[in-house]
């Protein structure tokens, strides 16, 4: 059978595509390997912002000097994007837009078993030069959730489990609704069903993760009356799964009983961890980007957080950096609210205009100029680095609950294992255990690097 490669660029919920397709094709027999080495390339995209669509470009070029008798198959965001731009590139055999993402392992079975039947569904949506790529994208999205075979604990030692699909905000500077469609909700059975396998399989902790998780249940028929808090629940009533995490969810969406079910669960089965999106710290600029908070709000929630989480809560965010028309003093706001509250990472982009949306127009009209975009990253990413490292030494001297990780060659060498903690610390943990073991740890100092450095307590967490 043929072998292939998946490579993955973007968020959780795309690497959570990617691995779905790849348990597709390893359970119908195929084998993964290098890029260099497979017979099929699959590049699962992102086009969030130009840097990531320049990257997957590069992949591909890459990709087709280094292995060129391989077909290589473009899907996710950028594919949906702009599939004609990717199908003229060199050695680009298909083009699978997200509309079509359900059906990308039988894109790529057909180029790797020639007799294989498609699906019925799957016809060539829109057709190509001679001897271009195929292309199958339209803007229905009929096919675009791609349901994960079973999750099981393997490479991905804390796998993502995808349980919505799309977004519906329009934020002025995102492109992700053009590419990802409307919102759909995976249905609670087939949820709970999952996190029961995962168990069934060793599975100690899991990730929910969605393109906006925080709406999921909200377009299921009827008045069913589903929500992200209900699910959370339900998954923690009714299955043994030792550690739940969440992935990013939009600050209007904590709402009052997710809010309470981190006090209820939170450093025990939930994990103390929250991935709010800030984007910007100015009132002016959150309007401009149509985001649906406002500063106070944004401030607001996480001291509910920290009410309920307690300090070991670690908390993220997204922060985009030179919107049109971001002032100084617009960002100074930014940099105030940064320092109030007590994040314990930050995720640092500049703006990037994308095609369609009212970021670029506004981008046209009024640019900030790109040294004042660096100079404000610099200054943002020295602050970010400080309340890390203050984050992180607030806890020399504790003892955490953390999860084993497939640990690098160059660490194992040196008698060490990698792990992170409930509250998402990531852990150079003394002596070698194996991956996918509840441990407690006592974190010691930090490493070079800014992780902590910690010894093992006791073997495993009831």
């Amino acid at each position: 059978m043929a072998d292939f490669h998946i490579e993955n660029f973007g968020c959780r919920a795309a690497r959570a595509d990617g691995e779905a397709v790849s348990a597709q094709l390893r359970a119908a027999g195929h084998s993964l390997q290098q890029p260099t080495e497979a017979e099929v390339v699959v590049v699962n995209t992102c086009s969030v912002t130009a840097e990531a669509d320049r990257a997957a470009r590069a992949f591909i070029r890459r990709t087709h000097r280094r292995n060129p008798q391989a077909s290589i198959v473009v899907t996710g965001c950028y594919a949906q994007r702009a599939p004609q731009e990717l199908a003229a590139l060199p050695g680009v055999a298909a083009v699978v837009g997200n509309s079509h993402k359900a059906l990308a392992s039988d894109v790529v079975r057909r180029l790797m078993e020639p007799g294989a039947p498609p699906a019925a569904e799957l016809v060539q949506i829109a057709p190509a030069a001679p001897a271009a790529a195929h292309v199958y994208v339209d803007d229905r999205f009929a096919h675009s959730f791609l349901e994960e075979e079973q999750v099981l604990p393997g490479v991905q030692t804390r796998p993502n489990l995808k349980i919505q699909e799309g977004c519906g905000n329009r934020c002025s500077f995102c492109v992700i609704p053009a590419t990802r469609g409307p919102s759909k909700s995976l249905p609670p059975a087939t949820v709970l069903r999952q996190v029961e396998g995962f168990v069934a399989g060793g599975g100690n902790e899991l990730v929910l993760s969605g393109i906006n998780l925080g709406r999921w249940g909200r377009d299921l028929a009827g008045d069913s009356g589903w929500s992200l808090a209900r699910l959370v629940r339900a998954i923690l009533a009714q299955t043994a799964l030792p550690r739940l995490r969440l992935s990013s969810i939009e600050p209007m969406d904590w709402d009052a009983e997710l809010i309470a079910l981190l006090q209820e669960y939170g450093g025990a089965r939930l994990a103390r961890h929250a991935h709010l999106p800030l984007q910007s710290g100015s009132d002016a600029v959150l309007r401009r980007m149509h985001r649906r908070y406002r500063p106070w709000h944004y401030a607001d929630k996480v001291q509910a957080l920290l009410r309920a989480a307690g300090p070991a809560l670690t908390l993220g965010a997204d922060v985009m950096v030179g919107f049109p028309g971001e002032t100084d003093s617009e960002f100074e706001e930014t940099m105030a609210l940064i320092r109030q509250l007590p994040f314990g990472y930050l995720h640092l982009f500049p703006f990037s205009p994308r095609p369609g949306t009212r970021g670029e127009a506004l981008h046209a009209a009024a640019p900030v100029a790109p040294q004042l975009v660096e100079e404000r990253m610099a200054a943002l990413r020295a602050l970010a680095f400080e309340k890390s490292n203050a984050h992180r030494r607030s806890f020399l001297g504790q003892t955490l609950p953390a999860l084993t990780l497939h640990t690098p060659p160059a660490l194992r060498a040196r008698n060490r294992t990698t792990a992170l903690t409930d509250n998402f610390l990531p852990v150079e943990l003394e002596g070698a255990h194996a991956a996918n073991r509840l441990v407690a740890v006592r974190a010691l100092d930090l490493t070079p690097d800014g992780d902590l450095h910690a010894s093992t307590l006791q073997p495993a967490l009831a």
